[in-house]
């Protein structure tokens, strides 16, 4: 054979080697999923490749525009399975490799858009998750409250929430985002027996906000809301569009060795909070975000920067030490039902905490890893345990450092210190309130009271 011939030939070979992969890597839809849930909407196109995609979002309308290339056959989409109030239509258009496709919104969004690899049954993914704003959620949840048809439930089978008084409704609730770790295609770790840690947070994550939701003043919502992944980097944004005071991540830790068991809290490190602030101030558009009322003073211009470093710095110092102290009551309190792994709050580059403008606590309720523990974390009665308890702690930082325009505030400005010689009727003699308001309110089981004791007065 010739050089040429044999040149020829190799080079031949090279592009049936490399051409063969772009053949095969097609983004053809080949179906459309879409998941409603009460705080979000998810829609899922399963694809025959990994895709290669771009996206953007236009106003009026409201529409998300999403771009995929080589993308080969009909660009028709297959019709999709389900529906959700937040999406009035879904279209395609394209042509030569290109596929366009438009999801026309009913209100405006903020997308989060990210690729799926292929796991368990699924292939390559293209995941949408459109988000309910806090305010739209709120009176999608009103009218779903009063179109629904009055039912009487006896006392003892549903907590009832404790009513305000008139004079204090007008402040706001303490908003806490609860955070099922893992999910989806990602189970987290997996214990001796095969309990997988996303099949125990997201029970816990659900009663945690059951519990807060409960309790006048506070709000909490589900950062996820079903089995499905969300990106780390994302559950933070979902915390912030929520306006969250606080952020919980729900875990279960695990270990080489089946020995180590016991509960602990993390918070974010300084190294890694401060990472976060340089990426932030990189990412200009999202000053906004961050600053709120003073993102309108602040313009993002080089000369501003560091007024917009001062601020955010602020923030962040205020959010690890909020962080830190709620940690150590949430400590308190599982330590009363529960071996801690560790008593002090750990700090650790963990990205759900990567937020510096809202404080945020990761809780390891325990080891799956280990046998005797995975098995307790399995029974009903320890969880309501736990999640009482991290409750309670979250309630007591609250209770003593309250947001200024929130319900926990005016009730702190209603506090009584006990005084040698006070009793329960004199104090509700003063404050001509009656005795089992007064013990309701303080939810005290007897009539006794000591010196320094803090009652609120309803």
């Amino acid at each position: 054979m010739s050089k040429n011939n044999a040149l020829s030939l190799l080079v031949l070979v090279l592009i049936c080697l490399f051409a063969a992969p772009l053949v095969q890597a097609s983004a053809q839809v080949q179906s459309v999923r879409i998941a409603p849930a009460s705080d979000n909407t998810r829609v899922v196109f399963d694809l025959a490749s990994a895709p290669d995609f771009k996206y953007f979002t236009l106003d009026k309308p409201d529409r998300l525009v999403i771009d995929l290339s080589n993308v080969r056959g009909s660009p028709a989409l297959p019709a999709s399975n389900g529906q959700s109030p937040l999406i009035s239509g879904i279209r395609s258009s394209g042509g030569q490799g290109k596929m366009r496709i438009v999801l026309d919104l009913t209100q405006t969004i903020k997308p989060n858009v990210f690729a799926l690899t292929p796991a368990d049954s699924f292939g390559h993914r293209l995941v949408v998750d459109l988000p309910l704003t806090a305010s739209a959620a709120a009176s999608s949840a009103n009218a779903s409250q009063a179109s629904r048809p009055v039912a009487t439930t006896p006392a003892n089978t549903t907590p009832a929430r404790t009513p305000v008084p008139a004079s204090i409704r007008a402040a706001r609730d303490i908003i806490i985002a609860v955070d099922a770790g893992h999910g989806g295609n990602d189970p987290g770790s997996i214990g001796p027996s095969g309990t997988f840690e996303k099949n125990l947070t997201l029970p816990l994550a659900k009663a945690l906000v059951e519990r807060f939701n409960r309790e006048p003043g506070m709000k909490a919502a589900l950062v996820r809301t079903g089995d499905y992944y969300i990106p780390v980097n994302n559950r933070t944004d979902i915390a912030r569009r929520l306006q969250a005071d606080l952020l919980i991540s729900v875990h279960a830790d695990a270990f080489t060795s089946p020995h180590p068991r016991g509960a602990a809290v993390w918070v974010l490190s300084l190294r890694r909070a401060t990472s976060e602030v340089g990426r932030m101030l990189e990412q200009t558009e999202r000053h906004g975000e961050l600053l709120g009322g003073v993102a309108e003073v602040i313009k993002d211009s080089a000369n501003e920067r560091y007024l917009a470093q001062t601020v955010l710095d602020l923030s962040m110092n205020h959010s690890m030490v909020t962080a830190h102290q709620v940690a150590n009551q949430v400590l308190s309190e599982m330590g009363k039902i529960t071996t801690l792994h560790k008593r002090e709050p750990q700090a650790a580059s963990l990205g759900v905490l990567r937020a510096p403008d809202i404080p945020s606590i990761l809780v390891e309720v325990g080891f799956i890893s280990n046998p005797q523990e995975e098995r307790l974390l399995r029974t009903p009665g320890h969880q309501q345990k736990l999640v009482q308890s991290i409750f309670n702690g979250v309630r007591r930082h609250f209770e003593l450092s309250p947001p200024a325009d929130s319900l926990f505030a005016q009730r702190r400005a209603k506090e009584h210190r006990v005084q040698a010689g006070e009793s329960l009727s004199l104090l509700a003699q003063r404050y001509n309130v009656s005795i089992d308001e007064l013990r309701t309110h303080n939810q005290l089981r007897s009539d006794s009271l000591r010196i320094g004791q803090v009652l609120r007065i309803p």
